[in-house]
């Protein structure tokens, strides 16, 4: 299972962020907490997003620990909308950059923590809905490009984000019992988050939220429940359960 992180508030660096904390996601990334039998390490492949005017991105396909440029890139690097990972790749799915999040389409960026059992058999019938240029344009033959890319489209249909994150899961874990579906969606202003089969945890103050897979830095975080829809700004969070389809 990969470790993701996302962030609203005041302008810090990536570094903040990603490097410097204590069990950061930097260290995170050999040295997790909570796994839940989902491999070890995530050291195939990281990425971080940010907004500088629009969505920006900077991934790789190696371990976050064999990047030589990135202590100065993260430090380099102000926002005040930032979504991280560090990936563990799934058995048959390639490892290029492509498949590394964050996702992006416009200015949004997408992460998943997860994978869809029986891919991409199980979702043949969901991905159908798609049209065709969308599916031909997928960044990469994986399952998180797909979860993306129908969230995508529900967006485009005019759902609000937390409808098309809910309704594309819950369609997902029908097609594909047992599937994990632990997502991060930002267009750097709002946040929509799931815990689905893995944890997910919170820290607020009173200008900034964030959201990662495991806590890390100071401060005091709340796991948030299993099978819940959180949906935040810098300043606000609501958490729901995810209910039966």
């Amino acid at each position: 299972m990969c470790r993701h992180l996302a962030y609203l508030g005041p302008s810090v660096t990536l570094a903040s962020l990603v490097l410097d904390p204590e069990h950061s996601l930097y260290e995170q990334s050999w040295a997790p907490n909570d796994m839940r039998g989902g491999g070890t390490v995530n050291a195939d492949g990281f990425g971080l997003g940010w907004y500088a005017g629009s969505a920006r991105r900077y991934r790789r396909n190696v371990p976050i620990w064999t990047d030589d440029n990135l202590c100065d890139l993260a430090a380099g690097i102000t926002s005040g909308a930032v979504i991280a990972a560090v990936r563990n790749g799934t058995d048959r799915m390639p490892h290029d950059e492509a498949a590394a999040a964050p996702f992006r389409s416009g200015n949004w960026l997408f992460s998943h923590n997860g994978k869809i059992p029986g891919w991409p058999e199980s979702t043949a019938k969901l991905a159908a809905e798609l049209p065709v240029t969308d599916l031909l344009t997928l960044p990469a033959p994986v399952d998180s490009a797909l979860l993306f890319a129908l969230i995508v489209h529900r967006l485009n249909d005019g759902q609000d984000a937390a409808e098309a994150v809910a309704s594309v899961l819950h369609e997902v874990e029908e097609a594909a019992p047992g599937s994990r579906l632990n997502v991060l969606l930002t267009d750097g202003e709002q946040l929509v988050a799931t815990t689905w089969t893995h944890s997910l945890w919170v820290r607020r103050t009173s200008d900034s939220t964030t959201v990662g897979s495991e806590p890390f830095g100071a401060g005091h975080w709340d796991e948030v429940p299993d099978r819940s829809l959180l949906v935040a700004t810098a300043t606000t969070v609501s958490i729901t359960p995810m209910e039966g389809p």
